[in-house]
């Protein structure tokens, strides 16, 4: 309880890293972050950023599970293969993804040059429009095995008579997924893209490395936001009430995927 007590009271007075608690300032640091277009309009980017990379991770996990089902031979290899980028600390992936990226010297920049696809080397992380996509990539990267290996316990968790059933009805590959593994596995989407939104909301670690939140602010996402205000700027009841108008957003955007995973909890 003493962090979010201290949070909620320091949100609510003007505080400092060094001195904390200084006078009751209400709702002003509320009134300031809500007018603040960069905090804004990271509240928003951040939004849309989990959003599109757990439901994409999501679909992209399910597919990997699908391939993963089908395997005869080899699954320990495949599953420790596919582990890898989990296993690997944040920054040490972010550090390996902007050394792919990096404008001189990148292995994306050498092989498009390589293949004649480009004639000058391209900055993504430097780009206002490619930044937040190479940050979504990296994160891809990292989170989509975590997704697929749970979804591949729950495709091995389904029941295989009806799949026996459904090939004696003569049903395709594609309505057997249709009408039964998609329903069935449904109750596992649900919750494994609950809990990629929530990581999602709290990615620091790719944008610390590689864009800073740049360029112009491009990439620029709550988690970043708030440490930057937190301890670059030392304005921590600014940084709080930052904090807890985050934490509504990701509690709104949270509740209709909750409610889902649970209507879907009641048709199994």
């Amino acid at each position: 309880m003493y962090p979010l007590l201290y949070l909620i009271a320091s949100s609510v007075s003007k505080s400092t890293l060094g001195i904390p608690f200084q006078e009751f300032v209400g709702g002003d640091n509320f009134a300031q972050a809500m007018s603040d277009s960069t905090f804004t309009g990271g509240l928003i980017r951040t939004t849309v950023f989990s959003i599109t990379t757990a439901v994409f991770q999501v679909g992209l996990g399910l597919c990997i599970a699908l391939l993963m089902r089908q395997l005869t031979r080899g699954q320990n290899v495949i599953r420790t293969i596919i582990l890898l980028p989990l296993l690997t600390p944040p920054v040490m992936a972010a550090v390996v993804w902007k050394l792919v990226l990096a404008p001189n010297g990148g292995l994306l920049n050498a092989i498009l040059t390589q293949l004649g696809i480009i004639d000058a080397p391209l900055s993504l992380l430097g780009s206002p429009v490619w930044a937040i996509v190479m940050v979504g990539l990296a994160d891809t990267w990292q989170w989509t095995p975590f997704v697929a290996l749970l979804l591949y316990a729950g495709l091995l968790a389904l029941p295989g008579s009806v799949y026996e059933a459904a090939q004696v009805e003569g049903a395709s590959p594609l309505q057997t997924f249709r009408h039964i593994t998609l329903p069935l596995i449904m109750p596992s989407l649900t919750s494994v893209l609950l809990i990629k939104v929530i990581i999602s909301f709290k990615i620091f670690d790719l944008v610390y490395v590689l864009t800073a939140g740049g360029p112009a602010d491009a990439s620029m996402l709550s988690g970043f936001l708030i440490f930057r205000t937190a301890l670059r700027e030392f304005d921590v009841g600014y940084a709080s009430a930052q904090t807890l108008l985050f934490v509504v957003i990701v509690t709104a955007v949270t509740i209709p995927v909750s409610i889902l995973r649970k209507k879907t909890r009641w048709a199994e």
